[in-house]
């Protein structure tokens, strides 16, 4: 006679939250952004696990205009700027991806709607999480879906 026993991750591996690992890194022609990457780590593994999920590898690639031109063009076919691509390479509850940031972007979105560069910044890093953690964007009533989860987070991080 078996029994069927079923395990969660943090059961099998307690400590799998904190084998999260996050690279932070740029294009090689933008300066890394001024950032407490340690403090921020440890926000984004909060926010993940918020959401019921557990922290993978993550990679933010910090770049200008001309790089997330050419990414979005190549992977996505899109032929415009935008402040985030996120390429989701999550399994199960198990979070992990890659996220080109354009900090050109970021900076005028932050004009645009009068924010901080900064809180700007952190808004957009938490919005590649937040994809990977199955919020959308695009479809009717989204937007304001992850408006308000980009919001929840940001309040975590005291911004």
């Amino acid at each position: 006679m078996f029994r069927k026993i079923i395990l969660t991750e943090k059961e099998i591996f307690p400590n799998f939250v904190d084998m999260m690992t996050v690279e932070w890194l740029t294009d090689g022609a933008t300066a890394m952004p001024a950032i407490d990457t340690s403090r921020l780590e440890e926000w984004i593994g909060k926010v993940i696990e918020e959401h019921g999920r557990i922290a993978g590898p993550l990679t933010y690639i910090f770049c200008g205009d001309e790089k997330i031109i050419e990414v979005n063009r190549e992977f996505l076919r899109h032929d415009y700027y935008t402040d985030i691509i996120t390429f989701d390479y999550t399994r199960g509850r198990r979070v992990s991806g890659d996220m080109f940031i354009s900090l050109d972007t970021v900076r005028s979105n932050a004009e645009l709607v009068g924010q901080p560069y900064g809180r700007e910044l952190h808004r957009v890093i938490i919005h590649g999480v937040l994809h990977l953690c199955g919020i959308n964007d695009k479809g009717p009533g989204e937007r304001e879906i992850m408006e308000a989860h980009e919001e929840q987070a940001l309040a975590m991080l005291g911004i």
